[in-house]
């Protein structure tokens, strides 16, 4: 019989999925400005970005340390690094994309991004998925409260990363990436189920994610064209930030 965590685990990797196969559906994101909802989402993801993400980093750190016999600042510049090669590969794929389109353009073959460039842009989000799905299963902080949160915080920033790519390929993302991207998730929790990582490997994998975590909700918020909107963005972060806290208090 499964256990209670891998039920629960698999109803929300299934609403992971969910997201991916249906933001198109969900019109009311469809708006100008840009919608409250996307903004209180990436408020939502940035908070648990700095309350959560970054902190667990100090966790792995101990980890590396312990296990590489690492001194502790050897430790940390380790697993930042990890996280800003993460950044910095997400970055570098977003400015190929935008390369990609001026080209494209030019060449008066429309606003989209090269064939051999959409694989890799869906194949580097699948990665990204795959970690989120395996790491519902193997994070650092375990019990209900940290698992809940985990799954809040991912499901928002698939929205409005799914939001925004869907804005960005349309074509590309409604046949292909969408279905893409729910697999990868699902395969993730499949392998989360089967392959136990060392403790190390899951430190090396989760500053890996949180690098294109931090990339990913920046850029959906940050950039002009995006036209987001300040209050609700505030308004998820504060929220979100009283729950984690609250959380820990508690605990």
């Amino acid at each position: 019989m499964a256990s209670p965590t891998v039920i629960i685990t698999a109803l929300f990797v299934s609403v992971f999925a969910a997201v991916h196969l249906n933001v198109h559906r969900l019109r009311f994101l469809d708006v100008k400005p840009r919608s409250a909802w996307l903004s209180f989402s990436g408020g939502v993801a940035v908070a648990y970005i700095f309350l959560h993400v970054l902190p667990d980093l100090g966790a792995h750190q101990k980890t590396f340390a312990a296990e590489l016999k690492l001194s502790s600042t050897l430790a940390e510049s380790l697993v930042y690094s990890l996280t800003l090669i993460g950044l910095v590969c997400f970055y570098g794929l977003e400015r190929m994309v935008k390369i990609s389109r001026s080209r494209s353009r030019a060449k008066g073959h429309g606003d989209r991004i090269e064939d051999h460039l959409e694989w890799v842009h869906a194949g580097s989000y699948a990665v990204l998925n795959l970690l989120v799905g395996y790491l519902l299963l193997h994070r650092e902080e375990t019990g209900p409260w940290s698992l809940g949160l985990y799954f809040v915080a991912m499901a928002l920033h698939f929205l409005t990363s799914d939001y925004g790519m869907r804005i960005d390929h349309p074509e590309a993302y409604e046949k292909r990436g969408r279905w893409v991207l729910a697999a990868s998730v699902l395969i993730g929790w499949v392998l989360g189920l089967v392959v136990d990582l060392p403790p190390v490997g899951i430190g090396f994998l989760f500053a890996f994610l949180a690098g294109g975590i931090i990339l990913n909700t920046l850029k959906e918020e940050l950039p002009e064209d995006r036209s987001s909107r300040f209050w609700p963005f505030l308004g998820g972060a504060l929220i979100y930030s009283l729950i984690m806290l609250g959380e820990r208090t508690i605990g």
